[in-house]
Parts: C-alpha cells; sequence; structure tokens
C-alpha cells in the first residue's frame, strides 16, 4: 500500500511556523478554552471506547440515526479514514453486501450491510485526504468540478460509477472553492449511490457555517454516511473530535478499525464536545457565522479591488484567481509568503494551479493586516508590469 505525500500539509509545514499570518487556514478562528469547564475528572479512557452512548444517542438524533450509527473521533480526518477502511477494499465483505437481505426503503438495497467494493468515485477538486485515502486501498474514479460555478453533476457521477464502485465521495461547502451544493444536487448523488448498491460518504465539517444548513446526508436513508467534527464551524480544532453518523455495520466496523488508531474519542474533547453542543451551541454558531458574514465581505471587496474572481462561497474559503504578473499560484503564494509572511494555500496542490486558497474566518483585524500585505505584492507586481 503506498500513499501520496499530503501536499498541503507539507506546504503548511514549510511556512507555516514562522510566518505572521495564516490566510491557508480554512476553518473558524479558535475559541478561548475559558469558555468551557475543562475539568473532566480522572483522566481515563473514554468507556466504551466509541463515545458515551447518551451523548452518541444526542448526536445520533441530528441524524434521525440511533447511539449505536455514531461513532466518536479524532476529528473528520479519522471519521474519514476509519470510513474508507470500512468501506473500501476487504474481500471478506464483513456482514455481506448490500442488498443481501433485509428491509429498505432505498429502491430494495438494505444499505444495512458493507460490501467488498474497491472502487471509489470523489468528486474534485477537494480535501486531499478524501482522494488520497481511498487511492490507498483501492481504485478512484474522479469527477471534476468544473469552473467558474464547480456545479455538482450527478449524472457525471453515475457515469463514473461502476459495479463494484463502494463509495461516492462528496465534500459539502467545498473545500477549496466553498460550493455549497444544494440539497436536489445532493439528493440525485445519493440515489446514484443507492442504485449501484454503494454509499454516499460526505465531509460536512463546513455544514453549519452557512447561515441555512441543508439537512446531512446521513439523514437521507440508509446509504448516506456524514463525517464532521468541531473544528472548522465551532473553532475547536484543539479538541481533535469529530465523528461518523451512518449505518450501524459501517459504524461498527469503524470502531473495529478505531481499535488499532486511538482506540478511544479524547476524553477532554468529548468533555467540551458535550457543552459546545448543548445549550452553548446556538451562541457559538451565531458568533462564528457574524464574523464569516463580516470577513467575507471584506474579502469580497479586496477581491473587487484587485480585478481578481472567485465563486461567491460558503463558509470561510474560497478558490481566488492568481493576480497578473505570476507564473502560477505556488510562484504567487512564495512571493506572498516570503516577503510578507502571510501564508496562502497554492491551488496547485488541489489541481487548479491558476488559483489559490485563501482563508478568512481568522479575526477580522488580523484579516485586515494579512489582506494589506497581500495587497503590496500585487500592486507591486503591477507597478513592475508596467515599468
Amino acid at each position: 500500500m503506498r500513499i501520496d505525500p499530503f501536499g498541503l500539509e507539507r506546504w503548511f509545514a514549510e511556512y507555516e511556523h514562522e510566518a505572521d499570518i495564516m490566510l491557508a487556514e480554512s476553518g473558524i478562528r479558535s475559541l478561548d478554552a475559558s469558555r468551557f469547564d475543562l475539568d473532566p475528572g480522572r483522566l481515563d479512557y473514554v468507556i466504551p471506547t466509541n463515545g458515551d452512548p447518551g451523548f452518541r444517542a444526542s448526536v445520533g438524533d441530528r441524524y434521525g440515526r440511533s447511539a449505536d450509527e455514531v461513532l466518536f473521533t479524532c476529528g473528520t480526518q479519522e471519521a474519514n479514514f476509519l470510513a474508507f477502511l470500512s468501506l473500501l477494499g476487504d474481500e471478506r465483505g464483513l456482514g455481506g453486501a448490500p442488498g443481501d437481505g433485509g428491509a429498505s426503503g432505498d429502491g430494495g438495497a438494505s444499505g444495512d450491510a458493507v460490501g467488498s467494493g474497491t472502487h471509489a468515485v470523489v468528486v474534485t477538486p477537494t480535501y486531499q485526504a478524501l482522494h488520497a485515502v481511498p487511492e490507498a486501498f483501492g481504485e478512484v474514479t474522479r469527477v471534476e468540478l468544473e469552473p467558474p460555478e464547480w456545479e455538482l453533476d450527478a449524472d457525471a457521477v453515475a457515469e463514473a460509477a461502476r459495479d463494484d464502485t463502494a463509495v461516492i465521495v462528496v465534500n459539502n461547502p467545498n473545500n477549496p472553492t466553498g460550493r455549497y451544493h444544494d440539497e436536489a444536487a445532493m439528493r440525485a448523488v445519493y440515489d446514484v449511490a443507492v442504485d449501484r448498491d454503494a454509499y454516499l460518504l460526505c465531509d460536512e465539517v463546513y455544514r453549519l457555517l452557512a447561515a441555512e444548513p441543508q439537512p446531512p446526508v446521513a439523514s437521507f436513508g440508509r446509504h448516506g454516511v456524514s463525517t464532521t467534527s468541531l473544528t472548522k464551524a465551532y473553532g475547536l480544532a484543539g479538541l481533535r473530535f469529530g465523528w461518523i453518523a451512518g449505518p450501524e455495520a459501517i459504524v461498527e466496523r469503524a470502531w473495529q478499525w478505531k481499535d488499532y488508531t486511538t482506540i478511544s474519542p479524547s476524553l477532554l474533547g468529548q468533555h467540551v464536545a458535550k457543552q459546545a453542543l448543548g445549550r452553548r451551541e446556538p451562541r457559538i454558531l451565531a458568533e462564528n457565522r457574524e464574523l464569516a458574514a463580516t470577513n467575507h465581505a471584506m474579502v469580497a471587496d479586496w477581491i473587487d479591488r484587485h480585478g481578481l474572481d472567485w465563486y461567491d462561497p460558503v463558509g470561510v474559503n474560497g478558490f481566488v484567481t492568481v493576480p497578473d504578473g505570476f507564473d502560477d499560484a505556488e510562484a504567487f503564494c512564495r512571493t506572498v509568503v516570503e516577503t510578507e509572511s502571510v501564508v496562502l494555500a497554492p491551488g496547485g496542490l488541489f489541481g487548479f494551479p491558476d488559483r489559490f486558497r485563501i482563508g478568512f474566518g481568522l479575526p477580522t483585524e488580523d484579516l485586515k493586516q494579512g489582506l494589506d500585505r497581500v495587497s503590496r505584492v500585487i500592486e507591486g507586481a503591477d507597478a513592475d508590469g508596467g515599468a
């Protein structure tokens, strides 16, 4: 088994620790720990290791699912990793293939068991882990979103799907473009998964930054799997707390794999997560959406002033065209970080070297300072070009 180096993380490792301003982070600014009770008691494992049953039940209610259909993980990254391990490349087909008996409201396929398919359809551009991990376990066919609208095409997904397709993968809202595929498009892709006795896995880590979030994919039916965490929308990246919600057979199988990774979720993470998803949740999300809206307006104005272009995003990251005067996004981003100590993400890391990803979830004053520094680079290139 081989996996490609994680380009975005290597880029961050090269520059992030010494830079003044991070304009490549795709989540909202971090909350201060003082807002929470930080004493969980004895620092033991979480028991049972899939997470507190009562808490899993309350999270499951968000999807119309039971406690046994939720697994707590170390962030969305582990949730996705365990989901792929559970869905791809195991010829034993733990529990049999989808459609092997059982009732269903999804066109006759049960969705209650995990099959042995080794093929994934992944909608790209997207976060690298969503295609690199399944490529390590099986075979991936990519369905490319096309600029400038980055529209999800269910017919293209259907054309890419095969009899051995185990999972269709979508990130919604999308990273890096910020495109929020509407519910009709997502349900059309879900129907493709049902037709192929496959599953639709949706990384929904940005979903609750939307002013009007759509229903999560795990609520669509037996073939829906949602992964998320408290990182991007809640501003709690340091908790490393996320989950999988989906059919019990997948969640059970993911739990078996989790015994060989992190064993249990973080006790402190679960303790704070209960608070963040309790009575504090409405205020946290309202604050974060307000910050996102304020910063979005600032970045939109900045883009217009410099004659750049993007798809107007949902969330706090956008995919912006490279200014004139630079060979590609990497050249632009290296100039920005090496002259102005501001980190942006080159679009080549997502397969589009003519764009860069900007994250604008940081505190507004920091964002303003970062944009001013990037402006100096763009204006310097304009001056050089006109000399």
